[in-house]
């Protein structure tokens, strides 16, 4: 298995100082359940979902977490047929990406009726790369978590790698997780663009223990700033899932944007890899 050390002299992104970490002894279960976001599969969903849906239950995934789409974010389902058709596969459909916006009560009424329990939004409702912004934002996300709560959800939010930029000397994403409440905004870290923004995700894991319980897992080519299959780029997958208790996951959500072949083929090497570590 990498080291930490050896994870972050690849992605050059810290100093010697920054790399004495203690050692956990946190087995990773080979049988653990793995789900895929699906923008992974973002035209297939589109010209055939259900079909879709077949393919990504052959390869192994055993959860959905869905976004949105030209065709809303069902791609073209109603929310309790998508629901039900994940579940005639075997699988469960636990989470979608979407937007806080006047059309958020609709959102959450559609997501109580497929049965899934988390709606995490996927982008800022407002813009602004300032302290401020953020500051407002968090107190939309406490009241959407509040919304949801009421109603059986549990509200969220995914970052990119703007959330990592500074303003004022405070990084961006810091300044949201200290003014969200945790019982009401539920953080899905996306691994690979923590990397990209030139964070370390560990450093999250120990500064905010617990605050993420659901990821994004997906390997990053710094190069190109593009993601790959497992093992090809540069965040040590070992490393993260040895120590995910520590972050609290527990719905890992493998997804990936940019492909060397067909979604596919990628799909099925990024699985394999994981049955092997």
């Amino acid at each position: 298995m990498k080291t930490r050390r050896n994870f972050l002299k690849r992605a050059g992104l810290f100093s010697a100082a920054t790399l004495l970490t203690p050692q956990l002894n946190l087995a990773f279960p080979k049988n653990s359940i793995y789900g895929v976001q699906l923008y992974s599969f973002r035209e297939a969903m589109l010209k055939n979902p259900k079909k879709a849906l077949e393919t990504i239950a052959s390869l192994g995934f055993k959860e959905i977490e869905s976004a949105g789409s030209n065709k809303g974010y069902y791609y073209g389902l109603s929310p309790v047929k998508m629901g039900e058709t994940c579940k005639a596969l075997g699988m469960t459909l636990t989470s979608s990406h979407v937007h806080l916006d006047d059309k958020f009560e609709r959102t959450i009424a559609d997501a109580v009726a497929s049965g899934q329990e988390y709606l995490i939004c996927s982008s800022l409702p407002s813009k602004g790369q300032t302290v401020d912004n953020y500051k407002r934002v968090a107190e939309k996300f406490n009241i959407a978590g509040e919304a949801c709560k009421r109603q059986g959800l549990k509200f969220g939010y995914h970052n990119h790698e703007y959330e990592f930029e500074s303003e004022k000397g405070q990084i961006l994403y810091d300044v949201l997780m200290d003014n969200t409440q945790k019982d009401l905004v539920h953080m899905e870290l996306d691994l690979g663009w923590v990397v990209i923004a030139g964070k370390d995700p560990l450093h999250y894991f120990k500064k905010y223990p617990g605050r993420f319980p659901l990821w994004h897992l997906k390997d990053m080519n710094m190069h190109e700033k593009v993601s790959t299959e497992f093992g090809k780029g540069v965040l040590d997958i070992p490393l993260m899932l040895e120590l995910k208790e520590l972050s609290g996951v527990e719905h890992i959500y493998i997804e990936q944007e940019e492909y060397s072949s067909t979604p596919i083929e990628s799909m099925q090497y990024n699985m394999n890899y994981l049955k092997n570590l």
